[in-house]
């Protein structure tokens, strides 16, 4: 499996990125036949909303629905319940079960719980991570890709970019996530920009995750080995050109 998502996009741009929980009252309107392998080739959020005064992201609009086309040109909108919002830059597409189709990775927040991780398919809400648990916590996406070469897709992001600073892996599995590896001291995004630094690159010796340390001196590249996380810097922080070069497997 050769899935890789990175991020990559700025919020101002906004490009396009199973069980069901009975308290998550999503409204899914499906326009035009469903079908359990469509691919979904974009997305978008739309209904911009202020009901999440939160800002880490540079300004207090969030988004309320979640838009993704299939290969058929059939749109499902995904309405979000007035405690949850997408508190992201966009929305990644990735095929995360490995049966040829795309899913859609993001970040939704609640006002109580904070942020989380979540998976959308063509037919609707899939799985996601629990929330980190407070009102105003958030995560940073970093990407998805089989990082340790067992055949399924890891996803990766920083957890609480600004204070915990903590990378997570989880590892999708029989339609679950499980999170199989953590590693502090790293992060990706400052407060009030509008984009998400880092992401994942090959550079021919495995898959690497993209990130600063904690003190946004250097540049780090992350491997998942032998169910560790093993890290080390590749270069000085320079701005957002460090990142663009790691990423390029360009010499910092």
């Amino acid at each position: 499996m050769s899935a890789v998502m990175s991020v990559a996009a700025q919020r101002g741009q906004r490009p396009s990125w199973r069980a069901l929980c009975g308290s998550l009252s999503l409204v899914a309107i499906l326009i035009g036949a469903g079908s359990a392998t469509a691919d979904i080739t974009s997305a978008r959020y739309t209904d911009e909303t202020t009901r999440y005064a939160h800002g880490v992201l540079g300004d207090a609009i969030e988004y309320g629905a979640l838009e993704m086309v299939t290969d058929a040109q059939k749109t499902l909108r995904i309405t979000l319940p007035e405690h949850l919002v997408f508190e992201d830059i966009a929305p990644r597409l990735v095929d995360v079960d490995g049966d040829g189709s795309r899913e859609v990775i993001v970040v939704e927040s609640s006002q109580t719980k904070g942020a989380r991780l979540a998976i959308y398919d063509a037919k609707g809400f899939r799985v996601a991570t629990p929330h980190i648990g407070t009102r105003n916590r958030w995560l940073a996406p970093i990407g998805a890709a089989d990082l340790d070469g067992d055949g399924h897709v890891e996803i990766a992001y920083i957890d609480r970019p600004h204070l915990a600073k903590t990378l997570r892996v989880w590892r999708f599995e029989d339609n679950q996530l499980n999170e199989i590896a953590t590693l502090t001291e790293l992060t990706n995004h400052r407060i009030g920009e509008d984009f998400i630094s880092g992401g994942v690159r090959d550079c021919g010796e495995g898959v690497e995750l993209i990130t600063a340390d904690a003190t946004w001196r250097n540049v780090v590249a992350t491997q998942l080995i032998d169910a560790r996380l093993q890290t080390r810097a590749i270069g000085a922080f320079k701005g957002p050109e460090s990142f663009e070069a790691a990423l390029a497997c360009a010499p910092l």
